[in-house]
């Protein structure tokens, strides 16, 4: 998609008049902004900013619908904005992305097959035609078909979790992320409830969910949170937010299994308070391994062995605010957006390309209860 060029200000914009389009006089075409959907736990409303990767710059937008947003994620190749709500049931809404103005159309939403009376969706992935839906509360995963126009039906698979760890909060069954092995043949699960990574089989041409292999058992009480794949096929790098640590497992895509070959702290060693590690994410070439903790409302950074994928501390940072909720690090991987959750705004850092360690760039957005970025690049 074409990245636009900035014509006027939040004024122009206020009065009707687009907030991109043609360079003005004394700008080039290298001068080029992204869009940010910025969202708001438990709050009913998005956000969107102008950010100018070029300066580091950051514009507000301001609200551009009202919705229930508790994870958002972007279509592969349409303008299209996913966003998971935290109503009954659980749902996901589609909206139509208008690039000039940031502006949202609402082109559809289902619901993801909870009956609670709160159905949190806790994340959503995409692969390709597939929404994979994560409903923490309603202790399932949908399979939700994407319509060619990037309009979303009825899910077309559920699979429905059970278990309890050792945690108060691991009462039942929680799924907090949903990912596909890179042949497209498995889902994994992170159940932060049932404290396992559950191996589910998928049938992408059906959309289908199936009992799986048995389950990656980490520790107890660890509250499984995140996954995140390594470019070689084999490395998955599970983040335990009650444990506070980071596991490098190894996939066996043969057998659908999953085997721990090292862990990694979030947290230093001296921090005697709650543990709760929240994000995790690669870096844009792979080369380093960044993760967000709220125990200690830090970002801490890991170098990435080139042999043996194995993650190695290189910096604690602080957050710039407080609980970072998660982050979004930005297709051209010099910049990273942070939602400060507890002290409500979007803190943006800068990346080192050659050590990849952070610095607060000194900008920042008001969002309340900031909860999560997505980036389109125009």
């Amino acid at each position: 998609m074409s990245r636009r060029r900035v014509l006027g200000t939040l004024a122009a914009m206020a009065a009707g008049v687009p907030l991109f389009g043609c360079s003005p006089a004394g700008r080039g075409p290298a001068d080029t902004t992204d869009l940010l959907y910025l969202g708001s736990w438990g709050r009913s409303e998005i956000r969107a900013a102008a950010f100018d990767p070029a300066a580091g710059a950051l514009t507000s937008i301001g609200v551009v619908a009202q919705a229930s947003s508790s994870w958002s994620t972007m279509h592969p190749s349409l303008p299209i904005l996913y966003v998971a709500g935290g109503g009954a049931g659980g749902s996901v809404t589609a909206y139509r992305i208008d690039p000039p103005t940031g502006r949202l159309t609402r082109i559809g939403a289902t619901m993801t097959g909870g009956v609670g009376a709160v159905g949190t969706v806790s994340y959503i992935s995409v692969d390709p035609a597939t929404l994979l839906v994560a409903n923490y509360a309603d202790h399932l995963v949908a399979a939700v078909p994407i319509d060619p126009d990037g309009g979303i039906g009825a899910p077309a698979s559920i699979m429905r979790f059970a278990g309890s760890g050792p945690n108060k909060r691991q009462d039942s069954s929680h799924p907090h992320c949903v990912v596909t092995d890179p042949s497209g043949k498995y889902v994994l699960v992170a159940d932060f409830g049932a404290d396992r990574v559950f191996v589910q089989r998928f049938d992408p041409a059906t959309r289908t969910l199936s009992e799986g292999p048995s389950p990656y058992v980490p520790a107890p009480g660890s509250g499984p949170r995140r996954l995140v794949w390594h470019p070689d096929g084999r490395t998955v790098y599970l983040l335990n937010e009650l444990a506070a640590d980071i596991e490098t497992l190894t996939w066996d895509s043969g057998t659908g299994s999953l085997t721990r070959r090292h862990t990694v702290s979030t947290e230093t060693a001296a921090f005697a308070g709650t543990r709760s590690a929240a994000e995790l994410a690669l870096g844009t070439d792979a080369r380093y391994l960044y993760a967000s903790d709220r125990g200690e409302n830090t970002l801490v950074v890991y170098s990435i062995d080139p042999h043996t994928s194995l993650p190695t501390l290189v910096q604690r940072v602080p957050c710039g605010g407080i609980l970072p909720w998660s982050f979004t690090i930005h297709r051209g991987g010099r910049w990273m957006f942070v939602a400060n959750q507890g002290s409500g705004a979007v803190t943006l850092f800068g990346i080192d390309p050659g050590s990849g360690r952070l610095a607060a760039a000194g900008r920042s957005l008001a969002v309340p209860a900031a909860d999560g970025v997505v980036c389109l690049a125009r």
